[in-house]
């Protein structure tokens, strides 16, 4: 009897179904025109693939995820949209060599944070854990924008990453919509314990 309004819910949530397929939509005509130019595909395929190349940035974005869906409501959607716009920001600065100090640390802290988050079940108010991505996301653009392949085009590699970054918030969301079930929060919180120890061992090495 409880399944039913909780998969009309995930699927009424116009927002974020909005959010997901606009992902989906503008990578279409990126991908379509990187098979055309060469250093347009170097630079799409780069910057799609880079938040991939580091388990550190993966780690992370899946947390914004699952904590997204953990909070629910306006949450599920506001987080995962807020980090990826504040990282192509983050990725302007980088691309344009702007210094920012302690982009490792902050990295590395973001997967500690956010995973201890998910584990706590730390639910603040809604502008605190938007303000909170965001400024973890600056730190993830920034990385991303400082390592723009030599002949890369910018604007599609920009693309790339922000797009690779949504898809990653998504497979968050999705995994963190068990936590609907007793045993599922458990499991939700379990994997928070694990984001958060992974982002301790690379935090560890970052300042070792």
């Amino acid at each position: 009897m409880q399944t039913a309004p909780a998969r009309s819910r995930w699927f009424g949530n116009n927002r974020l179904r909005w959010w997901l397929v606009t992902c989906l939509v503008c990578g279409l005509p990126c991908a379509a025109r990187a098979h055309v130019e060469g250093h347009e595909a170097e630079g799409f395929v780069s910057g799609f693939t880079h938040p991939l190349s580091g388990l550190d940035h993966m780690l992370a974005m899946l947390a914004v995820g699952l904590w997204g869906a953990q909070l629910g409501g306006r949450a599920m959607w506001m987080l995962p949209v807020m980090f990826p716009l504040v990282m192509a920001c983050g990725g302007f600065l980088g691309l344009i060599g702007v210094p920012l100090p302690g982009i490792e640390i902050g990295i590395e802290l973001s997967a500690v944070v956010l995973g201890g988050l998910v584990l706590a079940e730390t639910r603040p108010p809604l502008w605190l854990s938007a303000v909170l991505v965001s400024a973890f996301g600056v730190f993830h653009g920034h990385a991303h924008g400082a390592e723009l392949p030599a002949g890369g085009n910018a604007a599609l590699y920009s693309v790339g990453f922000v797009i690779s970054t949504g898809l990653l918030h998504a497979v968050g969301i999705a995994l963190g919509l068990v936590h609907r079930w007793p045993a599922g929060k458990i499991a939700l919180r379990v994997s928070g314990a694990v984001v958060c120890l992974g982002g301790c061992f690379f935090l560890w090495n970052a300042i070792a």
